[in-house]
This record gives C-alpha cells, sequence and structure tokens, in this order.
C-alpha cells in the first residue's frame, strides 16, 4: 500500500498556485514551488513574508521557491519516491512542455494533478501517455479564482480511479466545505478527462449568469439611474435571501457596486473600468469558447451562455465597436432613461430580482444537460447531483438556493438527459417565467442589452413549445435541399432524416 503524501510540487507560482501552496502548508505540507518565470518565484516569496498572507512564521518554512527545475524535482524526493505534483499553468503547450522537462523525474507512483482550464481531450492524450509508465495524470478542474485558492476551492478530480481515491484525502482536507452538510465540496466525477469538461462547463454556466447579471446592473443603473450604493444595497438584498441566496455572482455585485475610490476620491472604482471583456478574444481563457462549441457539436442547446459568450467577443474590439458606431449612430446602442413612480419602480426590481433568478436557472440547465449528453457520449457515468454538490461552495456558480431545488431533483432521477423535465425545476420555471417575460418586454422598450435574459426566455419558449414555426423550416429545406421531412400523423418521430419528400418544383 502506498504511503500518503507528506510533500506537494506546485507548478506555477501565479496567483492561483502561490494561493494554493499557503493553503496546502497550512494542512501540513511541506510544499516546493517551481516557475519558469523567476519574477513569480519572487513575487510568491514576498507574499510569503507579507505579514497579512496569514501564514505564521513556522509555515512559511513549508514552503520553497525553486528556479531551478532539477533542484525543484529533487525536493519532492528521489526515483524511489512517489511524487505529487500540482499544475497551475496556461493549458495547452505550456503542460506539454513542463511534462516533457520533468519526465526524466517521473517514475511508477506519481501523480500529475492539472489544476488549470485545460481542454479535456488534451487531459485524455496525456493520460495516454503517462499511463504505460505507471504515471497518473489526474483531470482535475479548481474552481473559485484565487481567493478561493487561498481558503479552499471547488474541485472536479477524474482519471485513474486508484490514483484518484489516493489522493482523495488531501483533496478532500483542501476544498471548501459546505455549509449547510460540511461535505467537502471535492468527487471523483469519473474516468479519463471528465473533470476538466465538467470544469469547462462550470465556466460556461458562469459566463451566462454573468451576462444576466451585467444585464440587471444596466437596468438598474443606466435605465433607472439607480444610484450605485442603492444598488449595492439591492444586490445584498437578493443575496441575502430567497431565489438568489447565496449567490456568488450578486453577492460579489453588491461588493463591487459599494466600493469607492481610494485615497478620499470622489466616485466609485466601477466607474473607471472600460467596457470591455478581452480574455476570451486574446485567447488567454478557453473553457467559454470550448462550452460554445460542445454544446453546437453535441447538439445541446445552450443559448443563454453562447449570447453571453457572444456579447463579451463584441465588448472586446472597442475600436471595431466605435467605427460601428460611427456607422450606425450612437442611439441604436443607448439604453434610455426612463421615470418610473416609486410603486412601479419598486415593482419593477422585484420583477429583476425574479428574472434574473429565472435566467440563472436556464443557464444551470443548459450547462447540466451538455454535461449529461457528454457523459453518455463518452461513457463516464457522470453523477450530475455530485456537480452540484461540489459547486455548493468555493466555486463561481455557488447559488444555494439552486443548489437546493436541483441537488435533491438529480438525486432522485440519476439519469436524466434533460434537467428542464424535471418536476421541481419545471415547477420554478413556470412560476418565474412570467417575470422574465416583462423584463425583457420593458428592457425592449428601454433599449437595454440584454442578450443574455432575452435569450433565456427564448430558450424556455422553444424548449416547451409544442408547436414550433420549424415546420415551415423543414419545408423550406425539403423545397431546395430534398431534406425529407416526417409526417405530424407519424407521431413525434426521431432525431433522424424524415422519409417523404415533395417535389415542390420540378428541377
Amino acid at each position: 500500500m502506498s504511503k500518503p503524501f507528506d510533500k506537494i510540487g506546485v507548478v506555477g507560482a501565479g496567483s492561483m498556485g502561490g494561493s494554493m501552496a499557503m493553503l496546502f502548508a497550512e494542512h501540513g505540507l511541506q510544499v516546493s514551488v517551481y516557475d519558469v518565470a523567476d519574477k513569480n518565484i519572487d513575487s510568491l516569496t514576498e507574499r510569503l513574508n507579507d505579514p497579512t498572507s496569514g501564514l505564521t512564521p513556522d509555515l512559511h518554512q513549508r514552503v520553497a521557491g525553486f528556479k531551478d527545475l532539477s533542484q525543484f524535482m529533487h525536493s519532492l524526493g528521489g526515483k524511489d519516491t512517489d511524487k505529487l505534483l500540482v499544475f497551475s499553468i496556461p493549458h495547452g503547450s505550456a503542460a506539454d512542455k513542463v511534462i516533457s522537462e520533468i519526465r526524466p523525474h517521473l517514475s511508477r507512483g506519481d501523480i500529475i494533478l492539472d489544476g488549470g482550464n485545460e481542454w479535456y481531450e488534451n487531459a485524455q492524450r496525456r493520460q495516454r501517455e503517462l499511463a504505460p509508465d505507471g504515471i497518473a495524470y489526474l483531470s482535475m478542474g479548481v474552481s473559485g479564482g484565487y481567493q478561493s485558492a487561498r481558503r479552499g476551492p471547488s474541485i472536479s478530480p477524474s482519471g485513474d480511479k486508484d490514483a484518484v481515491e489516493r489522493v482523495m484525502p488531501l483533496l478532500q482536507q483542501f476544498a471548501a466545505k459546505d455549509a449547510k452538510s460540511g461535505k467537502a465540496c471535492v468527487a471523483n466525477l469519473g474516468p479519463a478527462g471528465c473533470g476538466h469538461y465538467v470544469k469547462m462547463v462550470h465556466n460556461g454556466i458562469e459566463q451566462g449568469i454573468l451576462g444576466v447579471v451585467n444585464e440587471a446592473w444596466e437596468l438598474l443603473y443606466k435605465c433607472l439611474h439607480t444610484d450605485l450604493d442603492t444598488i449595492a444595497h439591492i444586490f445584498r438584498k437578493w443575496e441575502e435571501e430567497g431565489e438568489l441566496k447565496r449567490n456568488f455572482l450578486v453577492g460579489i455585485g453588491a461588493d463591487i457596486c459599494g466600493r469607492p475610490k481610494e485615497n478620499g476620491e470622489r466616485g466609485h472604482v466601477v466607474n473607471e473600468v472600460q467596457d470591455k471583456v478581452v480574455q476570451d478574444a486574446d485567447d488567454s481563457e478557453g473553457t467559454g469558447i470550448w462550452s460554445v462549441m460542445e454544446a453546437a457539436k453535441r447538439h445541446v442547446s445552450a443559448p443563454t451562455i453562447a449570447s453571453a459568450h457572444f456579447f463579451r467577443i463584441t465588448s472586446a474590439d472597442r475600436a471595431q465597436r466605435m467605427e460601428v458606431v460611427e456607422a450606425l449612430g450612437e442611439s441604436i446602442g443607448a439604453a434610455r432613461k426612463q421615470h418610473l413612480e416609486s410603486k412601479a419602480r419598486t415593482e419593477f426590481i422585484e420583477d429583476l430580482r425574479l428574472a434574473v433568478y429565472c435566467a440563472t436557472l436556464a443557464s444551470f440547465a443548459q450547462g447540466l444537460n451538455l454535461i449529461a449528453r457528454a457523459s453518455a457520449d463518452e461513457g463516464w457515468n457522470v453523477n450530475l447531483a455530485e456537480c452540484m454538490q461540489i459547486w455548493r461552495e468555493g466555486c463561481i456558480i455557488r447559488s444555494e438556493h439552486i443548489a437546493d431545488v436541483l441537488q435533491p431533483a438529480l438525486e432522485a432521477s440519476p439519469g436524466v438527459t434533460n434537467v428542464l423535465s424535471l418536476e421541481a425545476l419545471a415547477e420554478e420555471i413556470k412560476r418565474t417565467v412570467p417575470y422574465l417575460r416583462k423584463v425583457v418586454q420593458d428592457g425592449l422598450e428601454w433599449n437595454a442589452h440584454m442578450p443574455a435574459l432575452s435569450a433565456s426566455l427564448e430558450y424556455f419558449k422553444y424548449c416547451g413549445g409544442k408547436h414550433l414555426p420549424s415546420q415551415f423550416m423543414e419545408a423550406e429545406l425539403d423545397y431546395f435541399g430534398a431534406h425529407s421531412y416526417d409526417l405530424k400523423s407519424e407521431g413525434d418521430g426521431e432525431v433522424k432524416k424524415g422519409k417523404h419528400h415533395f417535389e415542390w418544383k420540378p428541377a
């Protein structure tokens, strides 16, 4: 039986890697940290010596930074010592380069935990390459940002079952803990690269919710001209009780809106931030792109996630946007100020709260359906209820009330392929979709930007549409492409080419 690990090597000394190194040290491990950039090791050393780091002097001795790879690997033990490494580095070629460099120092029994936002097929390729030598490469999603990496993140590992079980006691120590049950927000999600896949989808759901909350902020700030401190109070109240209770993105929205400038300057920090999100367009973040690609490839409808993504892409190139503004005029994209009486204003804010909740449910449903489809396609057998459990704390899509709705429903229906069919979720959607519809109607009149809110409404409409106008589309496809179609009288039909063709016009 393998001995438990008492040392861990962290590759990558950035904000995530450095924060995890301190977390590991607090849980009794001797931590070695390596980075190809010397400045990152220097920065980590400064963080460790900062009295606000939270590490007591005796714990400082548990963390050592290395600029030389051989010395770093030697610090973890020789060939006869089982080594545990954590990658906190950019996705793609960076991990391949590190693996090729450390490969001579690796031996049977060693385990690599890749905690970066990696493409799941890259993870599976590395698993296949390393397995013959007895080296386990585990696909491990880590969520929550650098702050949760310091306090305890949400973790989704997958890969070789024995290797995952071997490190699970450590991961359970490090992971965030669910405040309600005390359970660690980590689970062995299954084989191969499903850990990174689930993290990818987590980020897709996150992208959808970010879009929804962003649009709610504009409706309050630019349409109703609510001051930022009042919006902070509104978001805080939403986050404290009801359907959006302990929703992370609503909660930090309150923090952001209430944050004044420093040094006595008037105004708020958020008003200094330029209106562009670049992390997709500059390829520093791939999970949002992959989520949209995977939804399209696996034929899963995910319009909330996709619409939020395309909004971000357009926002990124502000220079190009300004050329379009010049061509179309400013009024086409300017939200219009509204003057509502006190009662109407209060009613709209409550409608907006429930609309945000309803659209957030749409983002969760789309992400869970994508995981279910991929799991079926790949034979992973991912447990959706476990996904909800690991997302209860330490992650960006934490939303306590939503978890309370979805997790029990998923536990009772483990084989569900479309979560919209779950009674508990369906009841919540039916109850709140009228508010979403009203907010979208108001927002259209006010010229607000609502790609995620409106896409969520349309998602529920067409997913719940008994008679869709697509019969006309099917007829047109048959007209010009001899696509063929099924007859209404033949039942609901399967997802395959129809049996009938009509010669609408002789060729």
